[in-house]
């Protein structure tokens, strides 16, 4: 076997590259150094012979009676000299011997075969990274730029961004880490894969490696909503009424969990049942946290939830954080009430509602003109109420007769002590997206 068929099988295999593409890498780049020294309108056949395991160079002439270009034509008598059957305008191939291409072409020729079969691989890493993306990778932190962590998987680079990193989480040269990949990009230089440690999808696979009825989907995770390194809650649902899909995550003595907190440095996981039922879903959502009422807008998808006094720091959680996450989980904005509050509203709503019965009109119509409150009605002028669509004279006198004798049931709302508000542990309602 030739040292050049021997180079061949051996590179094709250390580096992965089919033979066929580096055999045509080699004739492609023997035809660019030949045309690089003799010029491009020599024509020329490249072909690698196996059985002689050696790169056979060929030139083609045209058989002509009188040479205007001696790269391309040759005589008839010369011509005969070779084949004397031959004819005008027959063409005669004549080999070439590669050893004269002269060190400068083959430095050519060499540098062309380094780059193909650089793009080659290149190729074949883009290739298998790009059928990996929502896999976890593992590797070594190499350095760190000014876009993030680099990150040696072995036969490539990847790029863990700072937005996709664990807040407060550090690292240092040489330190294994292992993260989702997101995407892998074209780049000049190589493709680029974007790994994440921040990413929801990176929970789920977490769970996948570790609890078996998530990777046979006996248990499927119905939603994840994360606060990366502090909290997060998972949704989860069961195929088989026989698995509890909560006892399945969490593991006997909370061992499966707690390979996945590790991973994550500590993250709180709060495994919660997910319900079609969006109103059973948020109560699972929002636990540990006790619920005594929950009211539905479909509509606008918000949740209106009413919990005990002495639960509301509870529900809403440090920063936000339970409620936040619960909302995101859900899709839906959750705003929270003491039962306090919701009994003060839905008792300065109920006077409303007999403020518009005795005016013979709908609650809405004193809303949208912005009077809440039987308070806000009594201190306004004839001239501000006279705004409202559908009133007159006639029935502001009548208005005015019935705050006065709803009056006494208003006045422990208006004279609430300092002592009773500062009981109020936070504001009676919180978005889903509030600190």
């Amino acid at each position: 076997m030739s040292e050049l068929k021997k180079a061949i099988d051996q590179i094709s295999k250390d580096r992965g590259i089919d033979r066929d593409l580096l055999i045509d890498t080699l004739e492609e780049a023997v035809r660019s150094a030949v045309a690089r020294k003799y010029g491009d309108t020599m024509d020329i056949e490249v072909t690698f012979n196996e059985g002689l395991g050696e790169i056979e160079v060929y030139q083609f002439k045209v058989v002509v009676d009188e040479v205007h270009d001696p790269v391309s034509e040759i005589p008839l008598e010369e011509a005969k000299t070779h084949d004397p059957n031959v004819q005008l305008d027959d063409e005669m191939g004549f080999k070439l011997k590669v050893e004269d291409l002269g060190r400068i072409a083959a430095q050519s020729a060499k540098q062309v075969i380094i780059q193909r079969m650089r793009d080659a691989e290149q190729e074949i890493i883009y290739e298998e990274y790009k059928d990996r993306v929502g896999e976890i990778a593992s590797g070594i932190i190499q350095r760190r730029d000014r876009t993030g962590w680099i990150i040696n998987l072995g036969r490539t680079e990847a790029i863990l961004p700072k937005d996709e990193q664990i807040p407060r989480e550090r690292y240092k040269r040489g330190d294994r880490v292992q993260a989702y990949i997101i995407d892998v990009l074209k780049e000049s230089r190589g493709p680029q894969v974007v790994v994440s440690r921040s990413h929801p999808d990176y929970m789920i696979e977490l769970f996948r490696r570790e609890v078996p009825e998530v990777s046979d989907s006996t248990v499927k995770i119905m939603g994840v909503a994360r606060d990366p390194g502090l909290r997060a809650k998972v949704a989860v649902m069961s195929r088989d009424r026989d698995v509890d899909p909560v006892g399945a995550c969490v593991g006997i003595r909370g061992s499966r969990i707690q390979n996945v907190v590790q991973e994550l440095k500590g993250e709180r996981i709060d495994i919660v049942v997910w319900s079609p039922d969006i109103a059973m879903y948020a109560q699972h959502a929002l636990s540990p946290a006790v619920i005594t009422r929950i009211t539905v807008d479909e509509e606008d998808e918000t949740l209106e939830v009413v919990v005990p006094d002495d639960q509301l720091t509870l529900a809403i959680g440090r920063k936000g954080q339970n409620v936040k996450l619960a909302s995101r989980l859900l899709g839906w904005r959750i705003d929270i009430l003491t039962e306090t509050r919701y009994a003060e509203a839905n008792a300065g709503r109920a006077g409303m509602d007999q403020i518009a019965s005795v005016a013979e009109m709908n609650p809405e119509a004193f809303y949208n003109a912005g009077f809440e409150t039987l308070e806000s009605i009594r201190i306004a002028d004839d001239e501000a109420l006279l705004a409202v669509p559908g009133l007159n004279e006639r029935k502001i006198g009548d208005i005015r007769a019935a705050i006065n004798m709803l009056a006494p049931m208003e006045a422990p709302e208006e004279s609430e002590t300092p002592e009773a508000a500062a009981d109020e542990p936070e504001a009676p309602a919180l978005g889903g997206e509030q600190e």
